[in-house]
């Protein structure tokens, strides 16, 4: 029941229609679903008598009548006539036989539709069927602010009580309670069930003051970096929007964006989420301009900055500057070397985009050996030391990229995203 939502009730009873059976019943089933009465609402106006209504009453029924009597006469058939056609003598705006003319004579109001309408295509959350799926089933986490109550027990209100760090909340006997991936009625459920233990048949009501659990960060060439609290549905776009914008500079009396769109990434459950920045920012492709969700990260490397990354099986992961005689065995050397894990016959170099990436499988343990010219690097690149010896290359690009970008998050937030972040 949607009142079973709802903190309190105020009960309206209309005038000569209450009665205290009826009453009775619906009281009960409020009180089954733990609405909470707070008052009530009498109509004090007397009841319409019958003789104040009977001429009201009088004069609809002679209308009524001659109308009827004219309509009788109107439909009166000949005698040559099929009922049949008496019946159909006013076709209904469905009728087939009127479908020729309402298309030859088209209104002049009429706006041509929209062929992108049905598509992708938004700036910004518009329709409850573009809702995600955090949506749909809104959780509580660690920040979140509630009010808590207990029926009959006004005085027993607590206004803004927040959920703890460690995703726990206190309301009276019950202490510690996990509130931590629960929704509003399951926390009210699981707060009924601790205090039944003191109390007799509780009815808590929960009351949502702000939702702070859900975030997402905006991370590299962004004016205000940082987390951001995800309060409401919103897009990458508006994401970007929210954060002031890109960072820009002049080159030649121009401004352009200094972020590396090749190489910016959308991170999601730890993993490269399918998102071409190129489309969405040099091409206007709408299409791409998909909703943020619960620990998303946004990284926009820098354009000048000329780097190599390392990741893998090497002892110091990370960046490393790039110069002109960089090659893949200086680079692996610069970071620590490789590990015991590393296999050191089939290391992948990705160059370009992250989009449409180059893949390079190199043979560093021939290349130690003196039977293979060592590999020179270009700005950009990423090399990942992999453990497994049988392996495509297409796997290798992809493990290649899932590493880059937790690297990346975890040298600028400190969060080591391979695990699953609590919401």
């Amino acid at each position: 029941m949607l009142g079973s939502n709802l903190p309190n009730l105020i009960w309206l009873a209309d005038c000569g229609t209450a009665h205290a059976g009826a009453t009775r019943e619906q009281l009960e089933v409020l009180r089954h679903a733990r609405c909470n009465i707070v008052g009530t609402v009498l109509n004090r106006e007397g009841c319409t008598s019958f003789r104040s209504r009977f001429p009201r009453w009088l004069g609809c029924i002679a209308l009524l009548s001659i109308a009827g009597l004219g309509t009788v006469n109107a439909q009166t058939p000949d005698a040559d006539a099929q009922p049949a056609l008496v019946v159909d003598a006013q076709p209904t705006a469905l009728d087939p036989v009127d479908a020729p003319s309402a298309a030859a004579e088209p209104s002049s109001t009429e706006e041509p539709s929209d062929p992108s309408a049905s598509t992708n295509v938004y700036f910004s959350i518009t329709s409850p069927s573009q809702k995600g799926d955090w949506q749909k089933r809104l959780t509580l986490g660690p920040g979140d602010v509630l009010s808590l109550g207990l029926y009959g027990s006004p005085e027993l209100n607590q206004t803004e009580l927040s959920i703890g760090p460690d995703g726990r909340i206190n309301y009276l006997e019950a202490q510690e309670v996990l509130a931590t991936g629960l929704t509003i009625d399951e926390l009210r459920a699981r707060l009924d069930k601790e205090l039944a233990q003191y109390r007799r048949a509780p009815r808590s009501f929960i009351s949502p003051v702000a939702f702070r659990s859900k975030r997402y960060y905006m991370l590299g060439k962004i004016m205000t970096k940082g987390v951001y609290v995800l309060d409401r549905p919103m897009t990458v776009l508006e994401a970007i929007a929210r954060a002031h914008g890109m960072e820009n500079g002049l080159v030649d009396r121009n401004v352009v964006d200094l972020a590396d769109f090749q190489k910016s990434f959308l991170a999601r459950a730890g993993k490269r989420y399918p998102l071409n920045f190129e489309k969405l920012f040099r091409q206007g492709d709408l299409s791409q301009n998909i909703a943020i969700e619960p620990g998303d990260y946004l990284y926009f490397p820098a354009t000048g900055v000329k780097e190599i990354y390392v990741v893998g099986e090497v002892r110091l992961p990370g960046t490393l500057s790039y110069t002109p005689d960089t090659t893949i065995i200086g680079a692996i050397t610069a970071r620590g070397g490789y590990t015991e894990r590393a296999y050191k016959a089939r290391v992948i170099v990705v160059r370009g985009s992250l989009n449409n990436p180059e893949k390079f499988a190199v043979d560093t343990h021939a290349i130690l050996d003196g039977r293979s010219v060592n590999f020179r690097l270009q700005p950009g690149d990423i090399v990942y030391v992999n453990s497994r010896p049988f392996i495509r290359i297409e796997e290798l690009a992809d493990l290649a990229t899932t590493a880059f970008i937790q690297s990346l998050i975890t040298t600028w937030v400190g969060v080591d995203i391979i695990k699953p972040l609590d919401q």
